[in-house]
């Protein structure tokens, strides 16, 4: 599967303004606070710094070579100068606990987004996803923005805030000194530029091999009984060590330069800060621009401080670029267009009045129908819910350039069991997909109830229709939670008629908790076929008009497929049904089998009419012809 999400995009800086509006508009108010909190910390370390040559040239050198120095005025330089430090300290402490404030705050945030848009999304957009892929998103991706949110963004802050403020101060001490400063920070842009450039190219691309990592190993756990019956340990291995090491060097890339820059940057800082010492005595010895000791040390104090910012920002670069590269793919995964719904036909319950017309009901009546607006003339009419769903010229393809189902026209009347069959491919799960809407036809239409079902919402249909798959998915919660899953609202009692009725509560009540069974790991405590029964049952809670059975009873062995059988007549009973098997004995009593073929009928009738036809249902039936 493709890993759409995995593409970097070009416009980091977009990503940048995105991700801080996140922080701004979920925390303003704390967030200005820690605006706050940074410049007192920024200028209580600027004042620290600024205060030495003070110290220095009008109480510490008057009073060398003193018989009876008066150390007061020093001790209240000294007290203002502590005082300044403590409110730098309260501050640095403040901003630092309301960023792990927002940091958490802000992730939860997106979390609950990604989510909610996640529900909105396509089955189309999860068929080109991996579970993993999607994983990293929740995982790896938000970690880095935990990071990048508690450390990096106060950190830049305050880093680019006391540049600032020291470049103003170095300015006032000695503008002489300062274009130097200035030609060694231009020196350190390059560098910075350079191998931050390098560094944020390998963190993306880390990024995008971690999420196909992650995607493979969640792929390899599902797969382990599989993996251990064919022996594919080694070649698993192999592939899982190809996907590694493409990871390494991807990783190893950018942390290489990423470790480099720091280094590099505080070796400029050195030789600016011997610089500035040799420049300093010569412009002293030289009496160049009223330079004093106190104004050398308090500079030299100040080149540590104005490149100490551009350290911590290279420290946090690679942070930034691997959450910049996360937030490019949860952001991609945020702007996929949710699933188009432009139905306007609703499901509602309904009753007849003493005409005998159709009407709207608050309460459950036990009958429904389509409430229908028409725009034309702003009224409203209803039909009556039957289950009556027909195909005209009916053509579909996952891609325009490969198309599946071609020009298909067939019926199932209200309470019909329709059958197909065919060989894996010939359509027949496709059929079932596009009778539900998670995809939509190219071209023809479908009808449900005379309705054209483009034309019906989404969750209503959906909820007309009771669906029981092959491949079964249990939640983790008790047996019961996950039968009431079919309707929420359901009772006790309605949960065990249902089970009674899949035949399911023969086994749930050999159970030590019975219906209170906690199921966890997709019901990994139960056999195969007995997650099958909670399916059947789950969509018998339903009582849905309209059933989808995809080879709903092929995890189920004979004899409990004779058991079960029984049920799943009774949940048949009086509805329409879509059915398919690939046990030609289930489907013996339907009212209809079509046999498909490469996304065309070839073959229509009831089981005697087919076995009369002597052809390809006949050769399945008899066994001459084998299902692939």
């Amino acid at each position: 599967m493709n890993n759409k999400q995995g593409k970097p995009k070009k416009n980091t800086m977009k990503t940048a303004g995105r991700l801080l509006k996140y922080v701004t508009s979920t925390y303003k108010k704390e967030f200005i606070f820690v605006i706050v909190c940074i410049l007192l910390a920024s200028f209580a370390s600027i004042a620290v710094s600024f205060s030495m040559q003070s110290l220095l040239d009008n109480y510490i050198l008057p009073l060398v070579g003193q018989t009876n120095p008066d150390f007061s005025g020093l001790y209240q330089a000294l007290t203002v100068l502590a005082s300044i430090f403590i409110i730098g300290v309260i501050g640095s402490f403040t901003y630092s606990r309301l960023m792990v404030k927002i940091g958490q705050g802000v992730l939860k945030r997106v979390r609950d987004e990604m989510f909610e848009h996640m529900q909105t999304l396509p089955i189309r957009y999860f068929d080109e996803h991996t579970n993993g892929s999607v994983m990293s998103l929740y995982t790896n991706d938000t970690d880095t923005l935990r990071q990048m949110i508690n450390q990096s963004i106060p950190q830049v802050l305050m880093a680019s805030f006391t540049v600032v403020v020291t470049f103003i101060a170095m300015l006032v001490l000695s503008p002489l000194l300062t274009v130097l400063a200035v030609v060694m920070i231009f020196v350190m842009f390059l560098v910075a530029r350079k191998l931050g450039g390098n560094s944020g190219k390998y963190f993306v691309r880390q990024q995008i091999d971690l999420a196909d990592v992650t995607g493979y190993v969640e792929e390899q756990m599902n797969g382990q009984r599989v993996i251990k019956v064919f022996n594919h340990e080694a070649r698993s291995e192999e592939e899982f060590d190809s996907l590694n090491e493409k990871l390494y060097h991807s990783s190893s890339r950018a942390h290489t330069f990423a470790s480099i820059m720091g280094p590099v940057m505080g070796n400029i800082g050195n030789i600016l800060f011997v610089l500035t010492a040799i420049l300093g005595g010569v412009l002293l010895l030289n009496g160049v621009g009223g330079m004093t000791i106190g104004t050398i040390v308090a500079y030299l104090q100040f080149t540590k401080s104005f490149t100490q910012p551009f350290m911590q920002i290279a420290q946090q670069f690679n942070t930034i670029i691997m959450a910049l590269a996360g937030a490019e793919r949860i952001f991609n995964m945020m702007d996929e267009e949710p699933e188009v719904d432009d139905g306007y036909v609703t499901l509602v319950n309904a009753k007849k009045d003493a005409n005998g017309n159709i009407v709207e009901s608050e309460t459950r009546t036990g009958m429904w129908a389509w409430k229908h607006p028409h725009q034309a003339d702003g009224s409203v009419s209803y039909t009556e819910l039957k289950g009556d769903v027909r195909f005209y010229d009916m053509s579909f393809g996952y891609t325009p350039e490969k198309m599946v189902l071609h020009d298909l026209t067939l019926y199932a009347k209200p309470g019909q069991k329709l059958a197909f069959v065919g060989s894996t491919g010939a359509g027949k799960t496709t059929i079932t997909n596009l009778i539900n809407r998670f995809y939509d036809v190219q071209d023809g239409k479908i009808r449900y109830d005379d309705i054209n079902i483009n034309k019906i919402k989404k969750a209503d249909l959906r909820h007309s229709l009771g669906i029981v798959l092959q491949d079964t998915h249990l939640f983790t919660g008790t047996i019961k939670e996950n039968i009431r899953y079919g309707k929420l609202d359901a009772t006790d009692e309605e949960v065990y008629k249902a089970a009674k009725l899949a035949h399911a509560d023969q086994f749930i009540t050999r159970l030590p908790k019975g219906y209170d069974t906690l199921l966890t790991g997709d019901g990994e405590e139960l056999s195969q076929g007995q997650r099958q029964l909670l399916a059947i049952a789950r969509a018998a809670i339903a009582d849905p008009p309209v059933l989808i059975l995809d080879e709903a009873t092929s995890s189920i062995d004979t004899r409990t497929e004779a058991i079960v059988q029984q049920g799943m007549d009774n949940l048949m009973k009086g509805r329409t049904v879509f059915v398919i098997a690939h046990r030609l004995s289930t489907i013996r009593n339907s009212d209809a089998i079509i046999v498909l073929e490469h996304g065309r009928i070839i073959e229509r009738g009831t089981h005697e009419d087919l076995l009369k036809l002597k052809g390809t249902y006949y050769q399945l039936y008899t066994g001459k012809l084998e299902l692939s």
